[in-house]
This record gives C-alpha cells, sequence and structure tokens, in this order.
C-alpha cells in the first residue's frame, strides 16, 4: 500500500469521523467504527489523533461514558475536508452509477427481475437510481445489523432477508464489499448468486483519490 494510498484513506476516515461526531448524537467509540465499518481500534487511534489536533474535545458522562464534540477548528477542518474530497466523490458516483447499471442490465438480460441489496451507505443510493432504470424490482434490503428503511422497505439483517427470499444479492457498499462477502458466504449463500458492481481494483482506486 502505498504513501499516497495511505494519506487519501486517513484523510476520508477522519472526514467521516469529524462529520459522524458533528451530528451531536451520543456515539461510543463502537457506534462509530459501526458506523464507518472499521475497526475500533483503527477509531480509537484516529479519534486521539484529532483530539491532540484540537479538533475534537472528550466530554465525560459517568459512569465511565464520553461524547465526542466538535471544536470550531474541528467545524473548519470538517469544511475544509469536504471540499478537498467533493471531486472523489464526483469520481465515487460517475464510476458507481456506471458499474451498477451495467450490471443490472447484464441481470435483466439473464432474467432476473428481482434483486436484493446487502449493505446500506450512499453507494446503496446510487445503485437504487441505477436499478430502477432497468425495471428490475428490489425485493428486500439487509445489512449486518437490520434497522431503519431504504427508500421506504424495512433494513433487516442478514439472517432476516436470506429467510426471505432466494434472490440475487447485490453488496452495495464499496468500503464494506469484502466483510459483507465473507459474512453471505460464511451464511452458505453461494458465491454465484452474490454480485458486487466494482472490483478490487477499482476500489482501490477510489480509495486512492480519497475514498
Amino acid at each position: 500500500m502505498n504513501d499516497t494510498h495511505d494519506k487519501g484513506g486517513d484523510s476520508y476516515r477522519s472526514f467521516l469521523l469529524l462529520n459522524e461526531i458533528a451530528t451531536e448524537e451520543s456515539l461510543s467509540q463502537r457506534d462509530l467504527a459501526r458506523r464507518l465499518g472499521i475497526a475500533l481500534g483503527l477509531v480509537n487511534s484516529y479519534l486521539r489523533n484529532l483530539v491532540a489536533k484540537g479538533y475534537v474535545r472528550v466530554k465525560e458522562f459517568p459512569p465511565n461514558r464520553y461524547a465526542y464534540l466538535l471544536t470550531p477548528q474541528g467545524i473548519a477542518e470538517k469544511s475544509r475536508l469536504a471540499c478537498q474530497h467533493l471531486s472523489s466523490f464526483t469520481t465515487l458516483y460517475r464510476v458507481a452509477r456506471q458499474d451498477f447499471l451495467h450490471l443490472f442490465r447484464r441481470l435483466k438480460e439473464e432474467g432476473v427481475t428481482r434483486v436484493a441489496f446487502c449493505g446500506v451507505d450512499e453507494v446503496a443510493e446510487i445503485a437504487y437510481l441505477s436499478l430502477r432504470e432497468t425495471g428490475i424490482e428490489l425485493e428486500l434490503v439487509m445489512d449486518t445489523e437490520g434497522g431503519g428503511e431504504f427508500f421506504g422497505k424495512p433494513v433487516v439483517s442478514i439472517p432476516q432477508g436470506l429467510l426471505a427470499g432466494n434472490h440475487p444479492i447485490i453488496i452495495t457498499s464499496f468500503k464494506r464489499h469484502g466483510p459483507l462477502r465473507d459474512e453471505l458466504g460464511r451464511r452458505g449463500v453461494p458465491a454465484a448468486t452474490i454480485h458486487c458492481a466494482v472490483s478490487d481494483d477499482t476500489t482501490m482506486t477510489l480509495s486512492t483519490e480519497g475514498l
């Protein structure tokens, strides 16, 4: 992994952490790790760095609970990083839109009429826009943990989703596509029924640009 990729990934993860903290919810490090799809120890390391730079302050609530708040410097840094990564988000949208559309058109030609999404984040929304252009129906949406809605459909856990039907599964998270594929495989889903629009090489390219 080269230095450019390391710096881009660090910068983007810092932006994501600042963005989550800016919601002013009382989030634990475990909550942040789950939302961002990264290891708990990595979240701890990034938070320590952000605190040391003066971007985040820690507020303690007994017993042994903490809240993370943006400082004025942190708010300014979040805005700076947002501008820095705008071009990367544009690239992500363009690549994801094209690749998902290609995937769904191929499945349509194979006679697929309904699919399931696995992994809910900003990429899943892009996938849904591409899906609507092909006439394929979205049957269900699942993630590692259920809860919430996605375009009017409840998000269920992976075990619940697998019990609900035998549809082709589209992995709709780039940053978590590896762990999600592994989880589906552990639960006995045939590899031939799992689809991901973007290859590892493309994901690495996007990561190098800051994604």
